[in-house]
């Protein structure tokens, strides 16, 4: 395979230097490869996604034309870390993890980071995760995020920052467990000679966590999927494969003389915990959405009474709101006394006068997000639209200045890919998984977002996006 072509085109590149020099951690992958040419590398790319629909690993897209369910595309050429950056960014996950959960418990509870000024209560009150429901609750062990998604970014000087916090339903994990089975069928070999760390701990590890906040030795563990035209329907169904439990809809789910009940052949068995993958306010009509068809009537005051352990704890999406992402590393500093190990991207808030007359005043150079959005929807990247596209957001924030926030337009690094019969420069953005159980453990990897649109900063798959194998090397 030659690469003498390949252009960075001024982007920060992972595989290359400013100078086309090799990256010392794709050395050994590269000389595995070189012997190919771009035939055998199309080849193996058609292999691989004919392997992802014989597996069924697709994804839903809401609205689309021509059928809802799609592949999740998959380019061959992983992106590689080095293990010393990653044993760094373990690091500061863990510390950003930590951080989080503590806010997230005083916010239900003491309240002492408003007390204190370092948050205003305004802000959390005014947040559309904040439930109040959730004021006083306890969870299991005093966890509240036990699963969560940090979604990465490199910027164009190679400094790692986070682009955002994901913790209410975090998905894509299975991707990243498939991902890496394909390739290693793809590059027979390769990943044991290249000393690339394993993933496919990831599922024991997500049950005993589980297991963990259970307030019963061998309980029973269910996961719980809205159903199948859900977005993640494939991923609900695997881990729960995976784990060895049951995947259940509420239709499945009764509560009854106090307890989460199963419906099963052999009549009512009891739950102990719950892999939700149904956002908070669908969770319980009787305690949230009255109109919600998706939730277990009664299954709140349950999981109250300490009869139900459910992860994440409802509730947690208050620290998911990208306003408060803004506060993070105050938080971290308020709560652990330390500096924030991955720092932030710039972050306007337009609640805040001066941040959003800038926000308004510089809305063609900016990113524009709405608050409690997911999935690259209510977004707008200013260089890439239009004078009327503009306008309409500008109109938006100043009707509710609190929905919003504004980050300058970050030039994500690249990783080459596969475009056609040639190889080109793609962003990428990086989503490792964290579980926090036991203790804090974090799969080395992660998902790789790839835009596989030529010049797309948008790494969604609903939006066209695609991922890689994410290699981490001891």
């Amino acid at each position: 395979m030659t690469l003498d072509s390949y252009n960075t085109e001024g982007f920060f590149d992972e595989m290359f230097t400013s100078d086309h020099q090799l990256k010392s951690g794709y050395q050994s992958f590269i000389n595995h490869i070189q012997h190919l040419n771009m035939d055998d590398l199309t080849h193996k790319q058609l292999a691989a996604e004919r392997s992802l629909m014989a597996l069924g690993i697709t994804f839903n897209v809401y609205n689309a034309e021509g059928g809802t369910e799609r592949i999740m595309p998959l380019d061959i050429i992983p992106r590689i870390i080095e293990g010393r950056e990653w044993d760094r960014l373990t690091e500061g996950l863990k510390q950003r993890i930590k951080a989080l959960n503590l806010f997230i418990h005083d916010v239900y509870n003491q309240q002492q980071v408003f007390k204190d000024g370092v948050v205003p209560k305004s802000l959390i009150e005014s947040s559309k995760c904040f439930l109040k429901p959730c004021l006083g609750l306890e969870p299991p062990k005093g966890i509240w995020c036990h699963i969560t998604g940090t979604d990465l970014i490199r910027d164009q000087h190679g400094v790692m920052r986070v682009l955002e916090d994901n913790l209410r339903c975090p998905s894509g994990v299975s991707y990243m467990l498939e991902n890496r089975e394909i390739l290693k069928r793809t590059f027979p070999r390769i990943l044991d000679e290249t000393q690339v760390r394993p993933v496919n701990g990831y599922t024991i590890s997500l049950r005993e966590m589980l297991e963990y906040i259970a307030d019963k030795p061998s309980p029973t563990i269910v996961v719980l999927t809205p159903g199948i035209y859900n977005s993640a329907y494939f991923e609900h169904a695997y881990l729960a494969l995976q784990m060895g439990v049951e995947l259940v809809q509420n239709s499945d789910l009764v509560v009854k003389n106090g307890y989460v009940n199963m419906r099963t052949t052999k009549g009512l068995k009891r739950v102990d915990v719950i892999y939700r993958r149904i956002d908070d306010t669908f969770l319980d009509p009787e305690t949230f959405n009255p109109k919600s068809l998706l939730g277990v009537p009664g299954i709140f005051e349950v999981y109250k009474k300490g009869r139900v352990a459910l992860a994440n704890a409802p509730g947690t999406g208050v620290a998911d709101d990208k306003v408060i992402y803004a506060y993070v590393p105050k938080l971290i500093k308020y709560y652990l006394g330390e500096e924030a190990i991955i720092p932030n991207v710039d972050t306007y808030l337009c609640d805040n006068e001066v941040d959003r007359q800038y926000a308004l005043d510089n809305i063609a150079d900016l990113v524009v997000k709405e608050a409690n959005e997911a999935g690259g929807y209510g977004m707008l990247i200013g260089p890439k639209a239009s004078r009327e596209e503009h306008e309409d957001f500008r109109k938006r924030i100043v009707a509710n200045p609190r929905n919003y926030i504004a980050q300058p337009t970050i030039q994500l690094s690249r990783v080459p890919s596969l475009a056609g019969a040639q190889i080109e420069g793609r962003h990428v953005d990086l989503r490792p998984y964290i579980l926090y159980g036991n203790e804090i453990v974090i799969t080395p990897g992660g998902l790789t977002r790839v835009a596989l649109r030529k010049g797309s900063l948008v790494v969604n798959s609903s939006q066209g996006g695609g991922s890689k194998d994410t290699w981490v090397l001891y």
